[in-house]
């Protein structure tokens, strides 16, 4: 998948959300630790947009166990000619967790997959300096590193936006956004400031994380304010 660019993305746990998703959607993000049966679900997948997987570690906000069979799907998920990118945890990468998940980085680059790294906070939002210093560190392992925390004021959203910047501006790729209420507006205003992902449910019924506005919607808010 190819992220030189601002790619919207459609999330979810059922890849029969593809022909709704595909008016908005640049992609799909698989939950595969969410999902039934998703390697199955791939086997018989036809559309044409791209999906991006992701199997979250119950550590990070996701509900697959930490073992090595995580990461044995992942892998198997990028032998599938439609997964061109797969989300792996910064912590991961970094030694938490108790299997090697370098190795998927491995995997995803000798099947020319993208490789975005991911460091969420469910609790607030970090300083300026160290949301640089966790994206800077995710963009080491990856092509895009990706961070979400929780908003609790405007002056966390802008230190999200400021980082954004910063970074994008220094050549790094990021996709940044802040989740709950107080930074919810964040995920249609941080690709103006460089972010390069964003992820909605078809269904806001379905949201995979607090905050998300619907696809239709947010492809509709980043529309209009690149407009203006």
């Amino acid at each position: 998948m190819d992220f030189s660019a601002f790619r919207l993305l459609a999330a979810g746990a059922d890849l029969s959300m593809a022909p709704t998703a595909r008016a908005d959607a640049d992609g799909i993000e698989l939950r595969m630790d969410l999902a039934d049966d998703p390697l199955a679900q791939l086997d018989g997948y036809d559309d044409a947009l791209p999906v991006l997987v992701t199997n979250r570690v119950a550590w990070e906000g996701g509900e697959a166990e930490d073992t090595a069979e995580r990461l044995d799907r992942l892998e198997r998920a990028l032998e599938h000619d439609a997964v061109t990118a797969v989300d792996l945890e910064l912590a991961a990468l970094e030694g938490d967790g108790d299997h090697d998940a370098g190795r998927v980085v491995d995997h995803a680059r000798e099947h020319g997959a993208s490789v975005v790294v991911s460091t969420h906070d469910f609790e607030s939002t970090p300083d300026r300096p160290a949301i640089v210093d966790r994206l800077e560190r995710a963009c080491e392992h990856g092509d895009v590193g990706k961070m979400a925390t929780t908003a609790h004021s405007p002056d966390d959203v802008l230190a999200m936006l400021g980082a954004t910047r910063e970074l994008t501006a220094a050549g790094e790729r990021v996709a940044t956004m802040c989740m709950g209420e107080a930074g919810r507006h964040s995920r249609a205003v941080a690709p103006l400031y460089g972010s390069r992902i964003g992820y909605a449910p078809v269904d806001p019924a379905a949201a995979t994380a607090p905050g998300q506005y619907d696809l239709a919607t947010l492809r509709s808010l980043i529309e209009q304010l690149e407009s203006e």
